[in-house]
């Protein structure tokens, strides 16, 4: 027979096991959102930070704080960011990070925070909890398949490469695969950075045509960049260059409608799709929910100006 003392001391254990199976799967909200992304004087970017503001106040009411910040693609800026995040106590942190390898011991800073972490737009090693990006390979194949037709299998491409983070080397590896495949395609360079930017892509374009006579297309990682390449191509004076890119930004959209000038199609990516996703991602894991899978891709779309009319551009709702 159990001793009343015995039944006591078993209750006791059972209660303590409960309350620790509560804490362990206590629900936690979401008060604070940290977003450091690449560059916010690029529009895609400013999607991104207002794609993760809906959802997270959608999910956590009008109340939720989101702090949103730019890298400007400089690793030890970043590293601060986020050490910055873990001081001021954020629950989740949003991640476009500036260098995919670089930014591993701050996302394991967070994490030993207790501080859920979803790497936006490209991959980040260091533990993050979840990523969610574009189909980045499927965009530069798109791009480099359009140029490719557009040149009809033969003549000199030019790949104008950008920051070394995990989106912008999947898009040219996307594209280096189908130029491959082709024997009539040459490339005559695919390792200049053009640093993501319109500046950067009109400079580096402009001495790429100096060193070399024929150029027939020309492949930008980003919208920005290819409308530097443009400008470059139009000063120029360097006719019958086709330029295809990945984004889908409304600046983008416009030099597609003018209808002139070397820039043809760009492999559209959703920003706005894309933090949302993030957001609630890193919401059902505050919640003890993990995703299905650690990788979430959002496919992309070829924009040309045969089909910019049906393209609704980036969404904001």
């Amino acid at each position: 027979m159990n001793s009343p003392r015995l039944l006591r001391r078993l209750a006791t254990v059972v209660l303590s096991v409960g309350l620790l199976g509560a804490v362990a799967f206590a629900q936690r909200p979401l008060k604070s959102v940290g977003v450091s992304v690449g560059d916010l004087g690029n529009p895609f970017f400013i999607q991104i930070v207002k794609g993760a503001e809906s959802k997270a106040r959608q999910l956590g009411g009008d109340g939720v704080k989101v702090s949103a910040v730019s890298s400007n693609y400089d690793l030890n800026l970043q590293m601060n960011q986020v050490e910055d995040f873990i001081a001021s106590k954020v629950d989740l942190i949003l991640l476009g990070a500036a260098d995919t390898k670089g930014v591993a011991p701050a996302i394991r800073k967070a994490r030993a925070a207790n501080i859920i972490v979803v790497a936006v737009d490209v991959a980040a090693e260091g533990g993050v909890n979840a990523t969610v990006m574009s189909d980045n390979r499927q965009a530069g194949e798109l791009a480099a398949t359009f140029l490719i037709e557009k040149l009809r299998g033969k003549g000199n491409v030019i790949i104008l490469n950008g920051p070394p983070v995990s989106s912008v080397i999947d898009r040219v590896k996307g594209a280096e695969a189908v130029f491959a495949k082709s024997p009539g395609i040459k490339v005559l360079s695919k390792d200049q950075n053009a640093g993501g930017s319109r500046m950067g892509g009109m400079n580096v374009t402009t001495d790429l045509l100096t060193a070399h006579a024929k150029v027939d297309a020309i492949f930008a990682i980003n919208d920005p960049t290819a409308l530097g390449a443009a400008l470059a191509v139009q000063q120029a004076r360097r006719n019958g260059i086709v330029i295809a890119s990945v984004d889908g930004a409304p600046d983008a959209g416009k030099a597609l409608k003018d209808g002139k000038g070397p820039f043809l199609a760009t492999a559209a990516q959703d920003p706005f799709a894309m933090a949302t996703k993030a957001v609630e991602i890193g919401y059902d894991l505050l919640q003890g929910k993990k995703p299905a899978s650690e990788l979430t891709l959002i496919p992309v779309t070829l924009v040309t100006r045969e089909n910019l009319a049906t393209y609704r551009g980036w969404t904001t709702q």
